[in-house]
């Protein structure tokens, strides 16, 4: 009799196994048994409508991304582009959704694209939901939406990458962009903060002071030796990493590049007859960054 019993059981198990492999979706089509979206369907603060495969692809190619990143998709819709950076980068991925119905989908997608393992889609609010672990940040959002984020991401972690399809970020200016059937995916990297005063100091002792103005990226300035001052003939700053070009008070010409870290600058100085170490340290306190801040209007997608 018990025999009988144990065979009974296994077989329902063994039927209920069969019955749950049978269940698992295989398609895009099986996912969408029970909710299929419309493009151009309303959502929260925007309407959907997916990215193309290939931009996809160009954008997460321009952001460099790697195995190595964090990608967080604000507004993931269908999670197109977090399962992308999953499957074809390496990734590690997160889609934020408002909509439950996308969300429900993008989670099935997840599945039959294999990627459960590295990539989530959630449902949250973009404006309230916490993305400051990200090292790449990708959205598809509307103008607005982007200049309501842009002082979150600018508040990020330097050399963090940003893409957005088709909208820009204002006065913010992208470092790179890609165009594809008439649709241009945007690349920008966070920058440190970098406006104010250096005491600019090489291996051999001599120093200099830096005096530095910065609009999100765009820096420009003056060297300054005793009493002559010599302005910043070039600079360029892309994410911790910057570089000034000036004449010294003896009309040599030089450089100094180096990678931020708070209140210091690490780097080499190069001039004539080659390249020494040299750092800078701030000197009193960062310039005010008005540029940083939240846009005006934004205050009502944040309860304020």
């Amino acid at each position: 009799m018990l025999l009988r019993v144990s065979r009974a059981v296994l077989a329902v198990s063994l039927l209920t196994a069969a019955t749950a492999v049978l269940a698992q979706p295989k398609t895009r089509a099986d996912c969408e048994r029970d909710y299929r979206p419309e493009v151009g369907q309303q959502g929260k603060d925007v309407v959907w409508v997916p990215t193309p495969d290939e931009l996809v692809a160009r954008m997460l190619k321009m952001a460099g991304t790697t195995a190595q990143d964090y990608v967080i998709d604000l507004g993931a819709g269908d999670g197109k582009i977090a399962i992308a950076a999953a499957k074809h980068f390496g990734a590690t991925s997160l889609g934020i959704e408002y909509n439950p119905d996308m969300v429900r989908l993008a989670e099935c997608m997840v599945q039959v694209e294999g990627v459960s393992g590295r990539t989530r889609v959630i449902r949250g609010d973009i404006f309230k939901e916490d993305f400051s672990k990200a090292t790449v940040v990708t959205m598809y959002l509307l103008p607005q939406l982007n200049l309501c984020v842009r002082h979150r991401i600018l508040a990020m972690r330097p050399g963090t990458r940003v893409t957005s399809h088709q909208f820009s970020m204002g006065e913010w200016e992208s470092d790179e962009r890609t165009e594809f059937e008439h649709r241009t995916g945007y690349l920008w990297i966070v920058p440190a903060r970098v406006g104010g005063n250096w005491a600019l100091r090489d291996a051999s002792g001599a120093t200099a002071t830096v005096s530095l103005s910065q609009a999100y990226q765009r820096v420009s300035g003056d060297v300054t030796f005793g009493t002559t001052r010599q302005p910043i003939t070039d600079a360029s700053l892309s994410g911790d990493r910057l570089r000034i070009s000036y004449t010294d008070d003896k009309g040599v010409g030089r450089s100094f590049s180096g990678r931020v870290a708070g209140n210091e600058i690490t780097g080499t100085l190069r001039g004539p007859a080659g390249e020494v170490a040299a750092s800078a340290a701030l000197q009193g306190a960062l310039q005010a960054a008005n540029w940083a801040e939240m846009a005006d209007g934004c205050g009502q997608f944040y309860g304020k």
